[in-house]
């Protein structure tokens, strides 16, 4: 796979989906800019542990996503800094739960900004460059939820459908330009956020963390399986090949038969 030297900004990336997309993108070699928060130790041990293991440039940005300014800047340092932005994920996200008529007004803000405009400025930061190199690769991470809704996630779900949007019309403005626009669509993914909130649901129902994370997957999921952060970025680096020339503008379900219901 031709990827090595090239550049991505990876949002959200100091854990979960995200860190699994860097990772996938840093064992081909290619150069990263992480975002998202987290304890500065944590997270410095994070970009070490990448650069020691493959060999590569790691930078990391703490820039606010919910901010325009922000977003602008961060691409920005991302060009400045490893000379170019070959690939873009918007991966970054914040989710919260509640009915329509009780959902807070501020929250609806928060998640729409993380969510889904800041995907917007940063692609519109990041495309001319791409356009002008004759390459580009924008993955956006959308959800099941971009595709089916749940009940009490009005934010979420709300911004997971514009980001398909968004991608759709952003692949149909780009065909001919050498740049892709695709999404992902996750079901449930077995990060440490995940497996946190199964190992309390154990505690509290006393079942087993395996009973416990069978009876998740089955409110949505056929198949009782959880995806992987790593098989995300495996997706990932698909749409990056020269297999994923002529893919644009789709939804790619990854969700154990969520969607197929």
């Amino acid at each position: 796979m031709a990827l090595r030297g090239k550049v991505a900004l990876v949002t959200g990336s100091t854990s979960g989906i995200g860190l699994g997309v860097a990772g996938s993108l840093a064992r081909e070699g290619v150069n990263i800019m992480l975002t998202g928060f987290g304890e500065p130790g944590a997270i410095e041990e994070i970009r070490a542990q990448l650069v020691r293991d493959f060999s590569v440039e790691v930078l990391y940005d703490g820039s606010d996503l919910s901010k325009p300014d922000q977003v602008q800047a961060v691409v920005e340092a991302t060009q400045a800094q490893l000379g170019a932005l070959d690939i873009l994920v918007n991966n970054a996200g914040v989710q919260f739960v509640a009915p329509i008529h009780e959902f807070p007004n501020e929250k609806w803000d928060e998640i729409i900004a993380v969510n889904l405009s800041a995907a917007f400025y940063a692609m519109k930061a990041a495309i001319p460059s791409m356009v002008s190199n004759g390459w580009g690769r924008v993955i956006n991470i959308a959800s099941a939820h971009g595709l089916v809704a749940s009940a009490n996630k009005v934010a979420y779900v709300a911004a997971k459908h514009g980001m398909i949007g968004l991608t759709k019309v952003a692949a149909l403005e780009m065909a001919n330009e050498g740049v892709t626009v695709n999404a992902i669509c996750p079901g449930w993914v077995l990060t440490s956020l995940v497996n946190r909130q199964l190992e309390e649901r154990a505690r509290a129902s006393g079942r087993t963390f395996g009973e416990e994370a069978e009876l998740l997957l089955s409110e949505k999921q056929p198949m009782h399986r959880f995806t992987t952060p790593a098989s995300i970025g495996e997706t990932v680096l698909f749409l990056c090949s020269d297999a994923g020339d002529t893919i644009t503008g789709s939804a790619l379900s990854i969700d154990g038969g969520w969607t197929a219901q």
